[in-house]
């Protein structure tokens, strides 16, 4: 028989977390079977633990530093690239989508395409959001006072559970968007395209630790990143309400920044997204600052 008529085995893709720019299995070894919407098996995914968390926030926090603090600039050039990475690996993600959510081809194309502007929309709003909520403050007196945004640090997100990769992104990109670090939960049923965004982060230009992609059980990792003291905000789109009000509780202890989810039936996560999740976390700076005289006329600059 020749080589060519001989059926080849199919190559299995196998999926790893995405902490600190580097692709690790899960410190417990474990795995879960993640099917498609007709109960099919698609492939075995991570089961993070509760290690695997805390060594998020320790990227998280590592990478923070350069990142808040690279020009707002930089972070859109930066964002617009993994825009640029999204476009050229559009068939796989449209496929893991298909898979994920259970849509038609068509269907599923449509929502990489509005996953991809998405990401180029947010992009656009890094150098943009400071003269939006920032400004200089009329004050009766002497002074400048000018007020500037600053981001909030470490951000756990709970990626939606139905919206594989729209929603995904519709929570990741407004946190680094704004300077923050972020450690994502991939949803629960459905983690493939989370995961696979990990691998696209890793070849752009965002630096290691800015995003972190953890799958699993959403309550067992969310639980010990709500109570982490190293955790400065946490977004809880993708809990149910149950677990979102013993996360609120668990995540008072720091004053962590809590963004609340909103009901299933009344997300549309392909409307125009405003600013209202890059409001969510950041913190107002206001610097007072002396006016001077410039001579007999009064004037002041």
């Amino acid at each position: 028989m020749s080589e060519k008529s001989e059926a080849r085995l199919s190559v299995f893709k196998t999926y790893k977390l995405y902490v600190g720019g580097k692709f690790p299995r899960s410190e417990s070894g474990r795995v879960y079977e993640v099917t498609d919407a007709k109960g099919k098996w698609l492939a075995n995914a991570p089961l993070s633990s509760r290690k695997d968390a805390r060594d998020a926030v320790v990227a998280a926090r590592k990478a923070f530093g350069a990142w808040s603090g690279a020009t707002a600039y930089n972070r859109g050039q930066v964002l617009y690239r993994v825009a640029e990475m999204l476009e050229g690996r559009k068939a796989q993600f449209v496929h893991e989508v298909a898979d994920a959510e259970g849509l038609s081809k068509s269907k599923a194309a449509d929502q990489v395409d509005a996953t991809i502007d998405r990401w180029v929309w947010y992009a656009g709003w890094t150098d943009k959001i400071a003269q939006v909520v920032g400004g200089g403050n009329p004050v009766a007196g002497p002074f400048f006072n000018l007020s500037s945004p600053e981001p909030t640090g470490v951000v756990t997100v709970l990626a939606p559970q139905e919206s594989s990769f729209l929603g995904l992104v519709s929570v990741i990109a407004p946190v680094i968007a704004t300077g923050n670090t972020a450690i994502v939960i991939a949803s629960e049923r459905a983690p493939l395209p989370a995961l696979s965004l990990g691998e696209v982060l890793a070849t752009s230009d965002v630096p290691g630790g800015v995003v972190n992609v953890l799958s699993g059980r959403t309550a067992e990792i969310a639980a010990p990143l709500a109570a982490h003291q190293d955790v400065n905000a946490i977004d809880l789109a993708g809990a149910d309400e149950a677990l979102a009000k013993e996360l609120e509780i668990a995540a008072a202890d720091n004053l962590k920044r809590v963004l609340r989810p909103q009901p299933v039936d009344a997300v549309d996560w392909s409307a125009t997204p405003g600013i209202d999740r890059m409001t969510a976390f950041l913190e107002t700076k206001t610097v007072w600052h002396p006016t001077g005289s410039l001579g007999a006329s009064g004037s002041s600059y």
